[in-house]
């Protein structure tokens, strides 16, 4: 899943977007409201964390443009501003969920989990599609069979976008988008790489290449 950071103070974005990395999220980090709203409106993020007291343009604006403009990616506002009244203007803007500073980086994930699970209108739980189910604590697969196979990170953020889209054909390049960051070295023929490494160890049948196309994992929906 990709997510995109906006938050000004250099140091905390920068622990911020190590733990999310880690986590298993590809992270891009913007420091101003301007460059935020531009990336919002431009890529498909699954989930957006920002902070309202930015420079260039304050986060609400950039959210209640977002809205406007018909991005319905879900957001989270990270901020001090934590009085009651701010929270509720928070959400009658289109934030999904609210976390004040200070906070610990443990209840930031479990909110970006849970967020993203909702979205993607999954239950609360380990997410399972295509009888797997995947261990997000761990990176980790567990398959049909009830054998557990360990992950590396940019294998389990593949098979955590193709779980959160059964059905769905998706093409090289929306697959790239997903994975990889802004300021990785894309390189769509790398998508395949890792597909393959995933079939070896989860089974050809899991992942179905549509040549021309892109690929569908589980069954196509009508």
């Amino acid at each position: 899943m990709r997510l995109l950071l906006v938050e000004d103070d250099e140091s905390l974005a920068g622990a911020l977007r190590a733990h999310l990395a880690q986590a298993g999220y590809a992270v891009d980090v913007a420091d101003n409201g301007i460059d935020a709203e531009h990336l919002g409106d431009e890529i498909d993020y699954d989930l957006v964390i920002l902070d309202l007291g930015l420079p260039g343009r304050p986060g609400l604006d950039v959210l209640r443009d977002w809205r406007a403009h018909g991005r319905r990616m879900p957001v989270i506002i990270l901020t001090a501003r934590d009085a009651w009244q701010e929270r509720v203007t928070g959400f009658k803007t289109g934030a999904d969920d609210y976390v004040g500073k200070p906070f610990h980086v443990e209840e930031l994930l479990a909110r970006v989990h849970a967020v993203a699970q909702r979205s993607h209108l999954h239950s609360n739980g380990p997410l399972q599609a295509g009888g797997l189910v995947l261990d997000e604590d761990t990176q980790s697969v567990v398959d049909a069979g009830g054998v557990r196979h360990a992950l590396t990170g940019t294998e389990f953020r593949l098979l955590r976008y193709f779980m959160h889209n059964p059905g769905i054909l998706l093409s090289r390049s929306r697959l790239t988008d997903a994975v990889y960051e802004l300021d990785a070295d894309k390189d769509s023929n790398v998508i395949e790489v890792y597909v393959n490494r995933l079939r070896r160890k989860l089974g050809r049948d899991v992942i179905h290449t549509r040549r021309g196309q892109g690929y569908l994992f589980g069954e196509r929906r009508p």
